[in-house]
């Protein structure tokens, strides 16, 4: 799918990549949504717990940020390239929560994700460095990041988990 340019485009995109996710795993028996092996070690309810935790981890930088503060991105005590080990904090911290927990979680941040993009201009989300806590890119980009292409990435999984599942069944694995 083309990236957003467009908060109209943003909106419609995020929301159609969130529901093609909660689609491809809506006929998951419960006993395959906590199964290892989606991404890894991670499964799906892993995974779509990793996208909570990336919502909240914006939510915290936008807040940060808005407010003439200098964000920690991606977290206090991590930079980009300690992104693995960020990840399997995240993981650690979340893998024991139930899935339906963690879907409300999800949905609730992205319904708030989604009031972001709501409260904002087309301006204010795509001009490169309106804001300063966004350096040389911009607010947009920070949410399609965080929204559509991250549960694009997140449908990818699990559509290649479920296929190799299948594959297995079929050939009596």
């Amino acid at each position: 799918m083309p990236r957003p340019t467009t908060k109209e485009q943003l909106l419609a995109q995020s929301q159609l990549d969130l529901d093609e996710l909660m689609d491809a795993i809506s006929s998951l028996p419960v006993a395959r949504q906590s199964e290892a092996g989606a991404c890894g070690d991670w499964s799906v309810k892993d995974i779509l717990s990793h996208l909570h935790a990336w919502h909240e981890l914006f939510f915290s930088w936008y807040r940060e940020g808005m407010a003439g503060c200098k964000p920690a991105i991606p977290s206090q005590g991590f930079s980009w390239k300690d992104t693995p080990s960020l990840n399997e904090k995240i993981y650690q911290d979340n893998k024991d929560l139930d899935y339906s927990e963690v879907v409300a979680r999800l949905k609730e941040s992205h319904r708030q994700a989604m009031g972001i993009v709501e409260n904002h201009t087309d301006t204010e989300l795509w001009t490169k460095r309106l804001y300063a806590w966004t350096g040389s890119t911009s607010l947009g980009a920070y949410l399609v990041g965080s929204l559509s292409s991250h549960y694009e990435w997140a449908s990818g999984l699990v559509r290649k988990w479920q296929r190799g599942q299948a594959n297995a069944v079929r050939d009596g694995r």
